[in-house]
């Protein structure tokens, strides 16, 4: 499936099932977050968490970014689920972050003024045994082992806030596919070239045995080097595997290339044509695996 006009289709086409969004939104406050609720998670959801933790942890070396498995390794939540105020401590003095459970998927504008506001939503529920795996939304497993770690990088802390920012005025100005195109190319599915290799800091892969492996060893995706129009320019696959990352150089150029103000951006993108997530236009240089633009795809 590709991405569809806005963000709104893209989340109810990955989260909703016949009875409506899964997660118990009765109790939520006006601002969607709930309480997580420690006592409610089983010994089943707590096999599943250490199942799930260890079966990703051993993905890691040599896919993995440095500030991620350096920030996995500071947070140790391998033996159990972690509690969210415990580690709200040592994210508020790292990065001046915090974590608010929340029942689920989000509406547009309280995702973004929860990250504007430097609040990352984690959700409360684990898959259970038999989704081990394969689930169809994000779950506290994605949510936190995915997005958690980056976020006691500083460089991707000031980005996300900024992103929620900008977030906050892309709908008024027809930029919210736009955004949602970034977002996935960037937190959920992005790449960087770190110490000559590729290596994952978006969630999507790290959070996946199988994507994880496909983005960093699999001959099959685009690598491409990451260009801010093209990101956005560029659809996305929801129920397979990306067949195209974008990677960056460092955090600093992705900060760096996404500062400027989007108004004028979105006007120039809606003139600009939509690609599919396998294009690779005439003379873009992919990157190989030493993280150098070293092959050109004929075109």
């Amino acid at each position: 499936m590709n991405d569809n006009d806005d963000f709104s289709s893209i989340v109810k086409a990955r989260s909703r099932h016949d009875h409506g969004l899964r997660g118990d939104y009765s109790s939520m406050r006006a601002d969607y977050t709930v309480e997580q609720r420690y006592e409610r998670y089983s010994d089943a959801h707590q096999d599943v968490w250490r199942r799930l933790v260890a079966r990703q942890n051993a993905l890691l070396p040599g896919r993995a970014c440095d500030s991620f498995i350096e920030a996995v390794r500071r947070l140790d939540f391998a033996a159990a689920i972690p509690r969210f105020d415990t580690v709200n401590a040592s994210l508020q003095a790292a990065t001046r972050w915090q974590l608010v459970p929340v029942p689920g998927l989000l509406p547009d504008d309280v995702f973004f003024a929860h990250l504007a506001a430097r609040r990352f939503p984690v959700t409360v529920w684990i898959r259970e045994p038999e989704e081990f795996d394969y689930i169809a939304e994000p779950d506290l497993f994605h949510d936190f082992f995915g997005h958690v770690p980056m976020l006691f990088d500083p460089v991707i802390a000031d980005y996300l806030q900024a992103y929620g920012q900008g977030g906050l005025k892309a709908a008024s100005l027809g930029g919210l596919k736009y955004l949602a195109r970034l977002y996935w190319y960037t937190i959920e599915f992005g790449l960087i070239a770190e110490n000559g290799a590729l290596r994952a800091y978006g969630a999507g892969i790290l959070s996946s045995p199988a994507e994880i492996r496909h983005a960093i060893e699999s001959p099959d995706p685009h690598r491409l080097g990451f260009d801010l129009v093209r990101v956005m320019q560029t659809r996305y696959l929801i129920d397979d595997f990306q067949h195209t990352y974008f990677v960056i150089d460092s955090f600093d150029q992705l900060f760096r290339e996404t500062a400027p103000d989007f108004s004028l951006l979105y006007r120039a993108l809606a003139r600009l044509p939509e690609l599919d997530p396998d294009d690779v236009e005439a003379g873009e240089a992919e990157v190989g695996a030493d993280g150098l633009s070293d092959r050109t795809p004929a075109g």
